[in-house]
């Protein structure tokens, strides 16, 4: 009788497990992920299907698969939870640093509290939104207009910028176990995409062939065929008349065909339904939806437009083996994070929560946004301050804004350090002051006495430092503002907000020492201050540790070594239409006219001194050859400086940039130390993009530039810049596959 029972409790216990989808193949280990995501599919009705094809996939209990949503953010750090987590600076604040090294290090640390915060919260049965391993970062579309409220959350103006930090951010993000992600990165807003935001969900951009390969196709490029990026996040327009979500030329031809992603793409968040609601294309979800999937796009970030898929199917708009095709992409993702193995299997699944702002990650941040922070000015040696003044004022409305140094998509660390905060605790025995003293944009009705009055209180200081500049609350995603220079998000005018100048004006006249620190998103013309403020730093949104950063270099602790990844125009009449793609006199590629600052420009403390280039007077087109170029710290301080390379086409009769990136290198000189700097260049850096995507090396001239900047007519204090010429000689030369 025992036996009986015994034996009876062991079918039991089998069935029991095969009825949970424990003892089906997917959960064979040994399989491959492939077969694994097949077996899946193979035992879902198609409802189920469709409803796992939503960004809220529901649990299917028969199988023990739990929901999953694949909704979260990682920006500058895990986002938009409840954990507390590190901050890093904004996108375009990492962006300054051209430090891909560290990027690496800081996207790795970001993945280790996302997998910690995973973790936790499965364990107790929390996945909701932002829980999960799939975060809808990058975003390397190009910032080509200044206006763009979104520019913040990208890597710049310039395609090779872009793509070497972009790929840096995923290989840290991804991990390096062979088998499993740490976590799964996405490219995005794929592509041509850059607003305006009140027009997101019904533009149709129309580019040239040589702009799309040139400007927006490249970094895209870069993230899928050389960084194997999990994911990618098509874009809300349309791009040539098709929504990009179910564009033929950029999904199907080019994403899949040409450059073999076969990892998962999902719609930015309603973008489907924007084909019947907004662009018009299609007549509803269905025929939407089938369009969708059926040029690749296999997840709805949505609640509707998906839905629709099965009618879809029972009308024969589509098959059910596409839906299956879709289906095991997403499938093989989370099977590729382990989210359906033993912990024991998956090294990152044991990440503790101990790791959320770990004293390592809080140097890490305070690491890259000592290097993000840009001089921009520094007149007769105005910066460092003394340590030693016993009055300073910080004042201004970002002196002590925790909004604006966290940026926007960004999580909540436990402290957050703004300037007033930090320089106080810099000068432990100064008597430092704060007062906000002007709003960012809107004056009151009495601004003039109201300032008068500020300025008043600030004589006898020692020294003011005024932070001001533009904050997230006014330029980012589709945002509800209206007012003076902001619209939707974006804005109409890049110059400072005046009721700003008119205060530094104020202080000039009062002949009371300014020292102006901004902190934005975006390029912001100050034509005035430029003239006649003696010290200008660029902050950016720099995160948890943004008022350390700033009090560090303000004070000569740390010696800025920041570069611009965007261009500082000068006034708005600079800047073509804001909805036109077209690239003529667009960013430092092909603005021909005089600038603020230029793309790559940033002072330090120290000089540095370029010479001794070498490199072959002529080669064959499709060698490769080795430059090579002396750098030397010339003054008497140790400083961090970006050794940049351009390359110019004198003779080239196609189109051409006025000259572009191609390579650089962050490097570290003591005082009075010197290196020789190697960069080698493939035949991909003398190429010129052509239709489909091909390369061409032709014979003629090449110019390489070589400094502290890029090569604009403007040099603002006259970083050196060096330059040389060789020819490419033999027939062309071409690259496919790019």
């Amino acid at each position: 009788m025992k036996t009986t029972k015994a034996l009876t409790l062991l079918i039991c216990i089998a069935l029991c497990n095969t009825l949970s989808g424990q003892d089906y193949p997917f959960r064979n280990t040994n399989l491959s992920f492939e077969e694994r995501a097949a077996d899946i599919v193979s035992r879902l009705t198609l409802e189920e299907k469709v409803m796992q094809m939503l960004n809220d996939a529901p649990a299917i209990d028969r199988l023990n698969i739990p929901s999953y949503n694949w909704w979260n953010e990682c920006l500058h750090g895990i986002g938009r939870t409840e954990y507390k987590v590190t901050v890093f600076p904004q996108a375009i604040g990492m962006a300054a640093a051209w430090d891909t090294k560290l990027i690496e290090e800081v996207a790795g640390a970001i993945s280790d509290e996302g997998r910690a915060i995973y973790n936790d919260a499965s364990s107790k049965g929390n996945r909701a939104i932002y829980h999960g391993l799939t975060y809808w970062t990058p975003n390397i579309n190009i910032f080509r207009d200044p206006r763009w409220g979104r520019g913040q959350e990208t890597y710049g103006e310039d395609p090779f910028l872009t793509g070497s930090i972009g790929k840096a951010f995923v290989k840290g993000l991804q991990g390096d176990d062979p088998k499993y992600l740490k976590a799964a990165a996405c490219a995005k807003h794929y592509a041509v995409h850059s607003g305006p935001e009140n027009t997101r969900h019904t533009f149709n951009t129309f580019v040239t062939t040589f702009d799309l390969w040139d400007t927006y196709l490249p970094a895209f490029r870069d993230l899928v065929v050389d960084a194997k990026v999990a994911g990618v996040m098509c874009a809300y327009n349309a791009y040539s008349g098709e929504p990009c979500c179910g564009n033929n030329l950029l999904m199907q031809e080019i994403l899949r065909d040409k450059w073999g992603f076969t990892g998962y793409v999902t719609s930015d968040c309603g973008a489907i339904d924007d084909f019947y609601r907004h662009h018009k294309t299609h007549p509803d979800a269905k025929y939407a939806s089938a369009d969708a999937v059926f040029h690749g796009t296999d997840l709805d970030c949505g609640r509707d437009a998906y839905r629709g898929l099965v009618d879809a199917v029972k009308m024969g708009l589509i098959t059910e083996a596409q839906i299956d095709t879709s289906l095991k992409r997403l499938f093989i993702i989370r099977l590729r994070l382990g989210l359906f193995d033993p912990a024991e299997n998956v090294k990152y699944a044991n990440i503790p929560i101990s790791v959320l702002e770990s004293s390592k990650h809080k140097e890490l941040a305070r690491k890259i946004t000592r290097e993000s922070i840009v001089l921009l000015k520094n007149e007769n040696n105005f910066l460092p301050l003394n340590k030693k003044m016993k009055k300073v004022a910080v004042i201004g409305p970002n002196a002590n804004n925790e909004v604006s140094v966290l940026g926007n998509y960004s999580g909540f660390p436990t402290e957050i350090m703004t300037p007033y905060k930090a320089i106080k605790k810099k000068l432990p025995k100064a008597e430092v002051i704060y007062e906000k003293g002007i709003e960012f944009v809107t004056p009151s009705e009495n601004s003039g006495q109201d300032i008068a009055a500020l300025v008043d209180r600030m004589k006898g200081m020692d020294m003011v430092v005024f932070v001001g500049g533009i904050s997230p609350e006014l330029e980012g995603e589709e945002m509800p503002v209206n007012i003076e220079g902001f619209t939707g998000g974006d804005r109409t005018s890049i110059k400072l907000p005046k009721i700003q100048t008119d205060l530094m004006k104020a202080l000039k006249a009062a002949n009371i020492p300014t020292v102006f620190v901004m902190m934005t998103g975006s390029a912001i013309a100050t034509e005035w201050e430029s003239a006649n403020i003696p010290a200008i730093i660029n902050a950016w949104y720099g995160g948890q540790d943004a008022g350390t950063a700033i009090a560090d270099v303000l004070f000569g602790d740390y010696n800025p070594s920041g570069k611009l990844p965007v261009t500082f125009y000068a006034k708005d009449s600079d800047l073509s239409a804001f909805n036109s793609y077209e690239m003529k006199n667009r960013t430092y590629r092909y603005f021909d006219g005089q600038v603020l600052y230029p793309f790559g420009y940033g002072l330090s403390y120290t000089d540095f001194e370029y010479s001794s280039v070498q490199i072959p007077s002529s080669i064959k087109a499709g060698e490769s050859i080795e430059v090579t170029v002396n750098v030397k710290n010339t003054g008497k301080i140790d400083g961090g400086e970006v050794v940049q390379l351009y390359m110019g086409y004198p003779t080239a009769k196609e189109q051409t940039p006025l000259y572009t990136l191609k390579a650089f290198n962050r490097i570290f000189l003591k005082a009075g130390e010197s290196k020789n700097i190697v960069f080698r260049l493939s035949p991909k850096e003398f190429a010129l993009a052509e239709a489909e995507g091909i390369l061409k090396v032709k014979a003629g001239k090449r110019k390489l530039y070589i400094g502290g900047t890029s090569p604009s007519k403007t040099n603002a204090q006259k970083l050196p810049v060096v330059e040389k010429e060789f020819n490419i000689t033999g027939q062309e030369y071409i690259i496919n596959n790019q």
